[in-house]
C-alpha cells in the first residue's frame, strides 16, 4: 500500500505553513505584552507611597516564593539620584517567608526617595519593580522610576524565541525519531524523514545556545552586547537555569550519537534482505528505544528542573509529571510532523504505519490530559484565577486548541480506516496508461538513430535516457494510483490542518512557560489589597465632629474637621473649634497627626495654619495610601491645658 507525495500538495502546504506563521506571530505578539514574574513582590518596609518622620535604617522587600538577588539588586536613590544604600543585600529569610534587606546610609535628608529593585524567581523568570517612599513629607524628585519589567525589551523578544525554537527542536527530533523506531522503520532510510529529524536536533542544540548566551543580559541589564561578557556567562553558569542549559547540550552530544545510529547502521540492516542483518535491525530497535527514551527524557528533565515545576506545590511530583507531559507533546506533535512530511515528501508509506501512529496519538493524548489537569490544578489553584489572570486564560486557549486538535484527529482516523489499496480497474488503467507512454517512448526510437548520423549517442547515454523514462513513467503510475484511493488524500488534508493548529498550540505552550501561574497572580493581588484597603472609599469629604475637654477653664468644645476629597494623595484639611455656645473658641494650638496602624506607617504630623478665630486649614494634607487611618487632633485652649481626641477614618 502506498501513498505518493503529489506536486500540487507542496502550494497547499506552504499556504497552510504560511497561515500557520501568521496566526503563531499573532499569538506570540500577545504573549509578549503577559507578565513574565513568577515571584510577587509581596511586602516592604517602608511601603509604597509611605511617609515616614524619621529615616529608616533599612530597606526590606518580601516575596511570594525564593528569589535570588545580587549586591547590585536592590537600589535606592535620593531626590537628586545618587544612590543611598549600602550595595550590600542581606537575606532575612526565615522559612516560608522569603524577604531581603538593604542598608541605607545615615543622615538622610528629608524628601521622596526611589526604591528599584531586581531579582531570579525559582521558576527562572527575571522579576522587578520599583516604588516610592519620602522621609518627612514628599517632595520632587529626579530619580527615575524603571518602567521596563524584567525580561522586556529586544534581548526579552530574541530570548522568547530562542525558547519557542528549543521546544520546536524537542518536538521535532524526539517526536520524528519515535516515529520512525516505533511506526515505520521503513523511514528510517528516507532522507525527508532524516532531515526533520536533523533539524530538530540543530534547533534545539542552536536555541540552547542562544539561550545560554542570552541569559545574562536577560535577568540583569537587558543589553544584547553583554550576551557574550566572560564575566557574566560565568556568572549564568552557576545558577539552576546554566546548569540545567549546559546539561540540555550534553545530552544533545548522546543525541546527535543516537541519530547517527538510527539513520546509518540501523537504516542500513532494516533494508538488508539478509534474514540476520534484519534480526540484528530488531535487536538494534530496542537499543534504540531504550537508549533514546532515557536521552529524551533527560532533556525533557533540563525543562522540568529549572522551570515551573521546580518550585511552588509538590515540586517533587511535579518534575517527573512534567517530563512526562513534556514527552507526550513531543510523541504527538513531533509524530504528526514526521507523518506530514511522510505523506507529502516520502515516495511511499504503508496504512499500518499510519495506524500505529494513530495509536501511539491516543495514548499521548491520554496522558496529556492526566498530566495537564495536575499541572492545571497546581499552577491555577482556583476557579478564579482560570478566568481573572493571563495564565488561567492562556490555559483555555490552549485547552480550546486541544480540543481543536483532537476533533480534527477524529477525521484523521476515519480517513486512517478508509485508507485501502487502489482499485484494479484502477491499476489497469495505469499500466495501460503507462503502456503507450513506454511504446510512445519506444517510437522515438528511430528518431535517436536517425539523429545518430549527425550526432554521436554512446550506449551509456541510450541506457541513461531510458532509465529517466522509465523512473517517470513509474512516477506516474503511482500517482495515478494513489489518487484513485481517496482516502489517502483525506488523510493528507486533516493531517495538514492537524499540523497548523499544533503550530499555534506550541506558540501557546511556550507563552505559558513565561506567564506567571494563577496561584501567584492571585497572591500578589491579595497582597496588594492588603497593601492598599479594603475600605470603601468616600464619595465626598470627610466630616468629624469631636468634643474635648482640656478640663481649663474655657476647655470644652467641639472640633470640625473636613478633609476633602478623604483619599490617597493631596487633600485640603480644614479645622474648626467651637464653644459650647455654637460661636468659634479661641485656641492658641491645634496639631492634627495621622496613622495607618496596619501597614506601620505615621503618625504623620499635620500642624495648620491659623486663618481666623477658631479656624485652622492645612493644604495640602498628603496621605501616601487608602486605608483604615487613626486620626488624632491635639487642641491647647491655654498654656497649661490641652488634650488629645481621636477617631478611625476610612480614607478612600
Amino acid at each position: 500500500m502506498t501513498a505518493i507525495a503529489p506536486r500540487s500538495g507542496t502550494a497547499s502546504l506552504t499556504r497552510l505553513l504560511l497561515v500557520a506563521t501568521v496566526l503563531f506571530g499573532t499569538v506570540f505578539t500577545a504573549l509578549s505584552g503577559t507578565a513574565s514574574a513568577h515571584a510577587a513582590l509581596t511586602g516592604s518596609t517602608p511601603a509604597d507611597g509611605a511617609v515616614v518622620a524619621t529615616a529608616p535604617k533599612d530597606i526590606t522587600l518580601t516575596f511570594s516564593e525564593q528569589v535570588a538577588m545580587g549586591d547590585d539588586s536592590i537600589r535606592v536613590l535620593d531626590p537628586d539620584s545618587k544612590r543611598v544604600d549600602a550595595a550590600k543585600i542581606r537575606d532575612l529569610s526565615d522559612g516560608a517567608t522569603v524577604r531581603y534587606a538593604v542598608d541605607l546610609r545615615s543622615g538622610l535628608s528629608d524628601g521622596t526617595y526611589t526604591v528599584a529593585w531586581r531579582a531570579v524567581s525559582a521558576d527562572s523568570h527575571p522579576v522587578s519593580g520599583a516604588f516610592t517612599f519620602s522621609i518627612g513629607a514628599p517632595s520632587k524628585t529626579a530619580a527615575p522610576v524603571p518602567t521596563e519589567q524584567a525580561g522586556g525589551g529586544l534581548v526579552g523578544a530574541l530570548y522568547d524565541i530562542a525558547r519557542y525554537v528549543s521546544y520546536m527542536g524537542f518536538v521535532l527530533l524526539v517526536g520524528g525519531a519515535a516515529f520512525v523506531l516505533g511506526c515505520w522503520r521503513r523511514g528510517a532510510s528516507v532522507r525527508p524523514l532524516q532531515r526533520l529529524v536533523v533539524q530538530g536536533w540543530l534547533a534545539l542544540t542552536g536555541g540552547t545556545l542562544v539561550l545560554l548566551l542570552l541569559r545574562n543580559p536577560y535577568t540583569n541589564s537587558g543589553k544584547l552586547g553583554d550576551a557574550f561578557d566572560l564575566a557574566g556567562l560565568q556568572d549564568v553558569l552557576t545558577t539552576k537555569t546554566g546548569a540545567a542549559l549546559v546539561s540540555r547540550l550534553l545530552l544533545l552530544g548522546a543525541a546527535a550519537l543516537f541519530v547517527a545510529v538510527l539513520f546509518g547502521a540501523y537504516a542500513k540492516r532494516g533494508e538488508s534482505q539478509d534474514e540476520s542483518e534484519r534480526k540484528e535491525a530488531g535487536d538494534l530497535t530496542l537499543g534504540l528505544a531504550l537508549g533514546g527514551t532515557v536521552v529524551a527524557a533527560g532533556i525533557a528533565g533540563t525543562w522540568a528542573l529549572a522551570e515551573h515545576a521546580s518550585t511552588g506545590l509538590q515540586p517533587a511530583l511535579a518534575m517527573p509529571v512534567d517530563v512526562l507531559h513534556l514527552l507526550a507533546v513531543a510523541a504527538w506533535l513531533g509524530g504528526l510532523t514526521a507523518l506530514l512530511v511522510s505523506l507529502y515528501r516520502a515516495p511511499s508509506i504503508e496504512g499500518a504505519a499510519v495506524r500505529r501512529f494513530s495509536r501511539v496519538a491516543f495514548i499521548s493524548v491520554v496522558v496529556l490530559a492526566v498530566t495537564g489537569l495536575y499541572q492545571s490544578w497546581r499552577q491555577v489553584g482556583s476557579w478564579s484565577a482560570l478566568w481573572n489572570t493571563s495564565y488561567g486564560q492562556l490555559l483555555l486557549v490552549k485547552v480550546a486548541l486541544v480540543a481543536l486538535l483532537v476533533g480534527i484527529a477524529w477525521f484523521s482516523r476515519r480517513w486512517t480506516g478508509r485508507l485501502g489499496e487502489p482499485s484494479a480497474k484502477a491499476e489497469d488503467g495505469a499500466a495501460e496508461d503507462g503502456g503507450r507512454e513506454a511504446g510512445a517512448g519506444k517510437e522515438t526510437g528511430p528518431e535517436t538513430t536517425t539523429t545518430a548520423t549527425t550526432t554521436v549517442v554512446t550506449d551509456s547515454d541510450r541506457a541513461t535516457q531510458l532509465a529517466r523514462q522509465e523512473a517517470a513513467l513509474a512516477s506516474a503510475r503511482q500517482k495515478r494510483m494513489r489518487d484513485a484511493d481517496p482516502g489517502r488524500t483525506g488523510l493528507r488534508r486533516s493531517v495538514l490542518a492537524e499540523a497548523g493548529v499544533a503550530v499555534v498550540l506550541l506558540a501557546v505552550t511556550t507563552g505559558l512557560t513565561g506567564t506567571e501561574p494563577g496561584r501567584t497572580a492571585e497572591r500578589e493581588a491579595a497582597g496588594a489589597a492588603d497593601g492598599g484597603t479594603a475600605a470603601v472609599a468616600n464619595q465626598g469629604p470627610l466630616d468629624v465632629r469631636l468634643p474635648f475637654d482640656t478640663g481649663g477653664p474655657n476647655g470644652k468644645g467641639t472640633i470640625r474637621l473636613t478633609l476633602d476629597p478623604a483619599t490617597s494623595g493631596p487633600n485640603v484639611m480644614k479645622v474648626l473649634t467651637d464653644g459650647p455656645d455654637g460661636k468659634p473658641l479661641d485656641t492658641p494650638e491645634v496639631r492634627v497627626a495621622f496613622t495607618l496602624t496596619a501597614k506601620k506607617i505615621g503618625p504623620l504630623p499635620i500642624v495648620p495654619e491659623r486663618a481666623a478665630l477658631g479656624r485652622w486649614t492645612a493644604d495640602p494634607v498628603l496621605l501616601p495610601m487608602p486605608g483604615d487611618w487613626r486620626l488624632q487632633v491635639t487642641v491647647r485652649t491655654s498654656d497649661i491645658d490641652q488634650t488629645t481626641v481621636e477617631k478611625n477614618v476610612k480614607i478612600g
